[in-house]
């Protein structure tokens, strides 16, 4: 409609051209071009930490780099022989600001940056926090090789719990500290009362007898005078049994962690199931958040 009440073509573009330019002003900045700086900066860093003359990337350093040249990731391996991944997500104020950096640690990795710095200052935090961390990562990777872990299933490198198995549905869920993984940490035990009641009066008697010298696995079971289910003997079906209710092992993500106090039936139930069952039954009892109820195999 402008252009046809238009006197003529060039006054319609200078128009055009006018209201264009008054809707980008207004338009929220979701696309801002970057200054040319930003991939002269990025190149260069990326070139030092390992692209070669053909254009390819060294897998072990720059492992992937987005069509817009916004996201780089970058793989290291520590002196144990691991491999980790950290993903670059860079802004067009680069490097006058520092990418935002996603690793899979247990603590929060700052990364210390000034506007000279480059890529290859964060890989060497990078490096440095790897070697931090390696401690923790050798504690955790021992009970994975030589337990069984009940939960989490694929643990990840920032996981810091491991609910590992002592026998028949009864198993301890421990909390690492991953800046003093050689010290004592946080032990629940999950099974029948009159199983896991010795365990606890075991690990409070003998708990001066922790030796930060020694691996945690092995004072785990210095601690409480037993040795855990082996990986190379035992099946996980040798000690871990479904659910007494729904007859599944996982529920949404959680293992049966309930278990019959009594003696001679020991059956194990997710507690939702379990939950779910005692709420309805009319014998049923609730005090505040506990209910309480007969087991549905042994009705004790």
């Amino acid at each position: 409609q402008r252009l046809h009440s238009c006197s003529d073509l060039v006054s319609f573009m200078v128009e055009l051209k006018t209201i264009l330019e008054i809707a980008l002003k207004n338009t929220p900045d979701l696309h801002i071009p970057r200054p040319p700086e930003y991939y002269s900066c990025l190149v260069r860093d990326l070139e030092i930490l390992g692209w070669n003359k053909q254009g390819f990337l060294f897998s072990f350093r720059v492992t992937y780099v987005d069509t817009g040249l916004a996201t780089v990731k970058l793989k290291a391996e520590d002196s144990s022989g691991r491999q980790h991944l950290i993903t670059l997500k860079l802004n067009a104020k680069y490097p006058a600001e520092p990418p935002d950096c996603l690793v899979d640690f247990p603590v929060q990795f700052a990364v210390s940056w000034m506007p000279q710095n480059s890529l290859t200052d964060i890989y060497n935090q990078f490096l440095a926090a790897l070697e931090s961390l390696k401690e923790f990562w050798d504690a955790m990777d021992e009970i994975d090789g030589k337990t069984w872990v009940l939960e989490p299933e694929n643990p990840t490198r920032s996981a810091t719990t491991r609910r590992i198995a002592i026998g028949n549905n009864v198993s301890v869920n421990i909390e690492v500290d991953p800046r003093h993984p050689n010290m004592l940490p946080e032990c629940y035990f999950l099974g029948a009362d009159h199983v896991v009641n010795p365990l606890r009066i075991k690990l409070n008697n003998n708990m001066h007898l922790w030796d930060p010298e020694i691996s945690l696995l092995q004072n785990l079971k210095d601690l409480l005078e037993i040795d855990f289910p082996p990986r190379a003997v035992l099946e996980k079906s040798d000690f871990a049994k479904d659910c007494g209710i729904c007859y599944a092992y996982r529920l949404n993500g959680s293992t049966p962690d309930q278990v019959c106090d009594e003696p001679r039936c020991g059956q194990p139930f997710h507690q939702a199931c379990l939950y779910e069952w005692l709420q309805c039954l009319p014998s049923s009892r609730q005090s505040f958040n506990v209910i309480f109820g007969a087991c549905p195999y042994c009705n004790k």
